[in-house]
């Protein structure tokens, strides 16, 4: 089911509790930009997972008014994990998180629409899909488009779920993520989540996404090493949880 709301969100109950983790390395020129645009009237903090960069990323986090945190051992699943565990010692926990990228490719204005279906209509996950929404020219790879296509296509087959993307914008319960019992350290982190919550028949859904040429050169993307080592993590994913 594909949903498309209103940019607002309307409170039904009482003001929900939602924080924001924001895996980074080397993103100095954008975190700051990502940060500021977040809505300040819809989340309690920021948390901002510094993966041993070699910039002032840390820095920047913590000028903007971020929770920074520090995870030197690299790997995208590894920067969400150390976030999740500074939440997880936290003595209030959130209703919601959000994950969003740090390099300024995603529009956090539109963490509304990801929260909405959640608060109001009961979902647990909710999917920000770059391909039903509007993509810049340039966003993506012809390599990103083709896997993400056949990533989706394998995970139709296999789990009978239909989705459009493994968008890493991406919003869900606090208490489902932990029933789902993320794992991953490195590029399967999106589609291992998914996966498992498509596995435990959680409601989910997706919203169509806006998606813009990112600032700086991505690591994953950007270079041969990241692109084919990220299609094999996710491949062999799709292929481990069955």
């Amino acid at each position: 089911m594909i949903l498309s709301l209103p940019l607002q969100t309307i409170w039904t109950l009482s003001k929900p509790d939602i924080k924001v983790i924001i895996p980074a390395f080397n993103e100095q020129n954008a975190v700051g930009q990502v940060i500021s645009e977040i809505p300040k009237d819809l989340v309690s903090e920021v948390i901002v997972v510094d993966n041993g960069s070699t910039d002032d990323t840390f820095g920047i986090a913590e000028k903007n008014g971020a929770t920074a945190l520090r995870e030197t051992t690299r790997g995208y699943g590894n920067a969400c994990l150390k976030g999740m565990d500074y939440i997880a010692n936290l003595s209030q926990k959130p209703d919601i998180v959000v994950f969003l990228d740090g390099d300024y490719s995603d529009y956090p204005e539109e963490m509304y629409n990801l929260v909405n279906p959640i608060l109001n209509d009961g979902y647990d996950m909710v999917i920000g899909s770059r391909a039903l929404g509007d993509r810049e020219k340039g966003s993506m790879t012809v390599q990103q488009i083709f896997g993400n296509w056949l990533a989706t296509f394998l995970i139709k087959i296999f789990y009978r779920i239909q989705y459009s993307d493994l968008g890493p914008f991406r919003a869900i319960r606090y208490n489902s993520l932990l029933a789902i019992g993320m794992k991953d350290r490195t590029y399967g982190w999106t589609v291992e989540m998914q996966l498992k919550a498509a596995k435990l028949k959680m409601k989910i859904t997706e919203v169509p996404v806006k998606y813009r040429v990112r600032i700086g050169i991505s690591k994953v993307s950007g270079t041969v090493k990241g692109t084919i080592g990220a299609g094999y993590k996710i491949i062999t994913t799709i292929f481990k949880y069955m």
